[in-house]
């Protein structure tokens, strides 16, 4: 997806997956538009204008996260959810907050990392197979292959340098190499061993306060070692292939360009903000919740987050943050941090019509996905219109009886429906199963009527 769809078209995106909450929809639009909007202001403005953070309200199972994760999916944007209160004042017990540019950052670099390897494949599987050439017929005196940066070139100049016999020879290993005729044959292949010893920091701001990186500082110290393995020709060249696509990889690239997309457009999404929210007492646990507060605000206003890849700049990182706010409301965070998030957006309830279409319309509709699995065992499950009307009835029946917990009530109801058939498919002689609400309401109405027994299983 591209980073500059309009906000029209960001909100018909999340409506494939996303039900209701137009409101909260319209404003991440908004404020996703506007990051490609600062890319097009001349460039002394451009680094003027701040991120609108925002504030999701609501219920637990209505949308908050699966919004701020359909959002960074559309834009190819780095992710990362984090529970605000995981996080402890700096003194206290917990992860420092951070850590999650540090993760958001290292998220990133695999990324790319992954991305590097498939664009360099092609080239690491030519590579791959001249070495795999040079274990089944090595070489005869001192021809033997460089093993440097340009392997690529070496390897074709000595394979023409060759005498014409031999030159034949390892043509037609080529050949049957290429068909899988060599593929079950075994080779001695060395391969890096790259398990690293296990390294334990007792500090109670965990490793990532200890500046260096542990991993990569005895990394270099310890010499790399490798095993000899016995493999078949298939196995090996799949090992080659990938031990050359990382030598292919440009680190430094890589690294450079996951900084740029984390600073530019990165997403934190800060859950359970109202977790830390404190209530004005100046002593107890308030104090660190207070305290997360404060740490929070720089990384929220702007700084320089010191990472093992460089520092990172959080000026223009988009933090949207959510809570159910049953006890608290966003006016009890410290002002300073409400500041900081100008756009709240309360989300709705959800209730039976709600439910009805979270069951039946989005792309990974939840009746769809039971219908796929049991389809895997050669059972068709058809849900009747009447059946769905009744597990959204149930659903949110249960939800008013006992905890709000949104949507997420639909899976329990659906394991509790269907158990006995995702059990027993494997050996079900009638392929064919039709749920209709006489159906649901005989496996469910003892538990339902039961109001103790739906707080256990519903």
């Amino acid at each position: 997806m591209s980073s500059n769809l309009k906000p029209a078209e960001i909100v018909r995106e999340l409506d494939k997956y996303i039900i209701g909450q137009d409101k909260a929809k319209r404003s991440v639009a908004i404020a996703l538009r506007n990051r490609w909007r600062r890319q097009q202001v001349p460039k002394e403005l451009r680094d003027e204008i701040a991120p609108k953070n925002i504030i999701l309200m609501g219920p637990t199972g209505v949308g908050k996260t699966e919004i701020a994760r359909r959002l960074s999916k559309l834009t190819d944007s780095p992710f990362s959810k984090v529970e605000a209160s995981k996080f402890t004042e700096v003194g206290y017990v917990g992860r420092d907050v951070e850590s999650m540019i540090r993760d958001l950052l290292e998220l990133t670099v695999t990324t790319g990392k992954v991305r590097e390897s498939e664009d360099v494949k092609g080239k690491a599987a030519k590579i791959a197979e001249e070495r795999m050439l040079d274990i089944l017929l090595p070489k005869a005196g001192n021809q033997e292959t460089k093993k440097d940066e340009d392997i690529t070139d070496t390897q074709f100049e000595v394979v023409q340098s060759e005498a014409g016999g031999s030159s034949s020879t390892r043509e037609k290993l080529r050949l049957m190499l290429r068909e899988g005729k060599l593929d079950n044959r075994y080779v001695d292949l060395d391969v890096e061993d790259r398990s690293m010893p296990m390294v334990e920091i007792f500090s109670n701001v965990g490793m990532e306060e200890m500046g260096i990186n542990f991993k990569d500082m005895l990394g270099g110290i310890l010499p790399k070692s490798s095993k000899r393995r016995k493999v078949k020709v298939s196995e090996g060249i799949g090992i080659l292939a990938q031990e050359e696509s990382q030598n292919l990889v440009d680190m430094e690239k890589v690294v450079k360009n996951a900084i740029q997309k984390v600073e530019q457009s990165g997403i934190i999404f800060l859950d359970e903000i109202d977790k830390i929210a404190g209530r004005n007492s100046g002593h107890g646990p308030d104090v660190s919740r207070e305290g997360v507060q404060r740490d929070l605000l720089p990384i929220v206003e702007g700084s320089t987050v010191t990472t093992k890849y460089g520092p990172v700049k959080t000026d223009h990182i988009l933090f949207i943050a959510s809570g159910a706010f049953h006890t608290v409301k966003p006016s009890d965070l410290i002002p300073e941090l409400q500041g900081r998030f100008p756009i709240r957006v309360e989300l709705d309830s959800l209730g039976k019509k709600e439910f009805i279409r979270i069951l039946t319309e989005p792309k990974n509709a939840l009746l769809l996905q039971y219908i796929e699995l049991l389809r895997t065992e050669g059972v068709d499950v058809v849900f009747e219109d009447d059946s769905v009307e009744e597990i959204a009835g149930i659903a949110e029946e249960v939800n008013n009886l006992t905890e709000n917990i949104g949507a997420r009530r639909l899976h329990t109801i659906m394991e509790c429906l269907l158990e006995d058939i995702l059990f027993d498919a494997p050996d079900i002689k009638e392929k064919r199963k039709v749920i209709d609400r006489k159906h649901v309401e005989e496996k469910l109405k003892d538990i339902k009527d039961n109001e103790d027994l739906s707080r256990y299983i519903l």
